[in-house]
């Protein structure tokens, strides 16, 4: 009988271990919500928050978003210099590199729009020019009907009024409807159409 070969087999038994719950008072990392360390608190008996300035954000002790179900994945992490490294990893390598989200969404928002502080301080400024053009007529108004301005200036000042809220208006309706681009892929739906 020729020689035969014999193999051993090293088998090992590995079992999935679903991670750790997470505690009151557990150090956690939360990607989605910035780079830092965060401290859970316990808001109830199944729920568990961070706070982030005056934002509470709400988990579960799987660490998932307390109120949306469609999040399979957890958001929380436990900290661990393994789970730092990774979560570092995915952004380019360098926590440092992430962007800054200020989250100002409720626990109940099923949708969010990420907005650049750009784009909302461009926001900002044209209301804010809107609102000091409103004013300014309103003023403008209260002159003419309370006699403070001579009646051969009036036509002129009109001109120069309607023609400061023409053009907020067209500056206005130009964001809107750019904003309304962004609403359209939501649920929500277009502002301002009837």
């Amino acid at each position: 009988m020729p020689n035969s070969i014999r193999t051993t087999s090293n088998t090992q038994n590995t079992t999935n271990h679903a991670p750790a719950p997470f505690k009151a008072g557990d150090s956690v990392l939360c990607p989605s919500v910035g780079n830092g360390t965060y401290t859970l608190v316990q808001k109830s008996k199944d729920c568990l928050t961070i706070n982030i300035g005056n934002v509470e954000c709400l988990y579960r002790a799987d660490g998932r978003a307390y109120h949306d179900d469609c999040y399979a994945l957890p958001q929380l992490f436990h900290d661990t210099p393994a789970n730092r490294q990774a979560i570092a990893t995915l952004y380019n390598g360098n926590q440092s590199n992430q962007r800054k989200v200020i989250d100002t969404t409720e626990a109940d928002d099923k949708e969010a729009v990420l907005l650049s502080a750009f784009d909302l301080r461009d926001i900002a400024c044209d209301i804010n020019g809107a609102a000091t053009a409103l004013y300014d007529v309103g003023q403008l108004l209260a002159l003419i009907h309370y006699d403070k301005i001579e009646t051969h200036t009036v036509p002129a000042m009109a001109r120069l009024a309607h023609d400061a809220t023409d053009t907020w208006a067209s500056l206005l309706y130009e964001k809107l409807e750019r904003i309304n681009d962004t609403l359209a892929l939501t649920g929500y739906g277009k502002e301002g159409n009837q």
